[in-house]
């Protein structure tokens, strides 16, 4: 078999087989099929795509290239959870401990922010000494002992996802669905969770533009976990503006335990609820989604999902009396409300433009190497659809220095749009893929 054959098979529109996508995939790990040959590779699946059981294929041999983990030595079931990324999304600082308290072990592998979208690993890491970097029998042992684990992704999970992607970073090739599909379908199916709820952003602030991508790409996550034994929901849903309020590590942190205490912003809270009651139902622990719902609500009333954020934070070696006084977290010396410049409805919150804004306040990384500043973010007060007075608080900035906050004031303001006639909100969720 040669890796020259399979390049112009997929070049041509054939359908590869296991055998060659295996063979193509463990030579490209080792070392042994040269980077320029799996671009050429890359870009025959970009033009020419694959079928639902060739990206199952080229999945589990990514899956195959390191260590699987075998969840069922700690827990009896353990779902997880997967957001393709947005702006203000620190839905598994909630979900996660909701989740848990209900009775249901939740193990999860999560990733850093790149580019404008903000990434859990970095909201976590502003409340000092959380660990993020727990190994693999200590990720096995917290889950056995508290049923709750989040933490970064082990190198010896799926090699071949982050050696690929690299590649595919700098080769135009990021968009190709079946390689998207793979790369996040592999990690979580060698991370061991039984169940998966996929949370598919669509809009201004995703990857996906469109319903139609964004449902695409969906329907082929499914068909893997199906493919692969695993059960799997995928929610569509809107990131045309920032989700919740707070944009920004250390202010993200702080609305989620908020929300915790039964607050927070109305459609963050609402979100929450949403993918929790999936991730309940997926692991057997509720027959419905409205039953399931019931628990969630019951578990943010009564305190126990903050309980068992504590108790995670605790347990990663996170100093909790930043969660019990989130005051403590970090905060930038400079802060300016900024008031609305016109009397009008909202009719945009451009989602992409106030992440790119908190990222150039020192938010998030242009790369990957690049150090997080956690104190500096914004707060949006409004949502689309909302009536806004001239004068009336529009946006709080928390930023380091006077020209970045002016920046982001400029960037900011220009991100809200408005009209004079009333303007529909924008809804939470479009749909679900099964």
């Amino acid at each position: 078999m040669r890796a020259v054959d399979i390049i112009i098979k997929k070049r041509d529109g054939h359908e590869l087989t296991k055998e060659e996508i295996d063979f193509f995939i463990d030579g490209y790990t080792r070392g042994n099929i040269p980077d320029y040959q799996a671009s050429a590779w890359a870009m025959a699946v970009y033009f020419q795509g694959m079928t639902p059981q060739e990206t199952t294929d080229l999945t589990l041999a990514m899956v195959n290239t390191g260590e699987t983990l075998d969840l069922s030595h700690a827990v009896k079931t353990a779902v997880d959870k997967h957001s393709t990324g947005g702006v203000g999304d620190k839905t598994t600082l909630v979900v996660e401990p909701v989740v848990s308290a209900c009775g249901l072990p939740v193990g999860k592998m999560s990733g850093r922010g790149l580019g404008f979208t903000g990434g859990t690993l970095d909201k976590m890491e502003s409340i000092p000494g959380y660990r993020c970097d727990l190994t693999t029998a200590e990720f096995l042992a917290q889950l056995k002992e508290i049923g709750l684990v989040l933490t970064g992704q082990s190198a010896d999970l799926a090699p071949a996802d982050g050696k690929l992607y690299a590649l595919r970073d700098v080769t135009g090739t990021v968009p190709a669905i079946p390689l998207i599909a793979s790369s996040v379908m592999s990690k979580k199916i060698a991370a061991g969770a039984q169940g998966i709820v996929l949370d598919v952003k669509i809009g201004l602030g995703a990857f996906m533009q469109t319903e139609a991508e964004a449902r695409t790409l969906a329907t082929r996550m499914v068909e893997i976990a199906h493919l692969a034994g695993r059960k799997a929901v995928a929610l569509l849903s809107d990131m045309n503006q920032p989700l919740g309020n707070a944009v920004g590590n250390a202010l993200e942190v702080c609305e989620a335990i908020e929300t915790l205490h039964g607050g927070g912003p109305q459609d963050f809270r609402e979100h929450c609820l949403t993918v929790a009651s999936h991730m309940l139902v997926l692991g057997g622990i509720a027959p419905t989604e409205a039953d399931a719902r019931l628990l969630a609500e019951a578990a943010l009333r009564d305190g126990r999902g903050f309980d068992r954020f504590r108790e995670l934070v605790s347990a990663q070696g996170g100093d909790v009396s930043y969660v019990d006084h989130p005051e403590k977290l970090p905060a930038a010396p400079l802060i300016e409300t900024v008031p609305a410049p016109r009397s009008g409805y909202l009719n945009r919150i451009h989602a992409r433009e106030v992440g790119e804004a908190v990222v150039a306040m020192g938010g998030g990384r242009e790369r990957k190497d690049d150090p997080i500043d956690h104190a500096v973010g914004v707060v949006i007060h409004h949502k689309v659809g909302d009536r806004v007075e001239a004068g009336q608080p529009l946006f709080t900035l928390h930023a380091r220095d006077a020209q970045t906050l002016a920046e982001a004031r400029e960037r900011i303001l220009s991100a809200h749009g408005w009209s004079e006639n009333p303007v529909e909100p924008l809804p939470l969720f479009y749909g679900v893929v099964r």
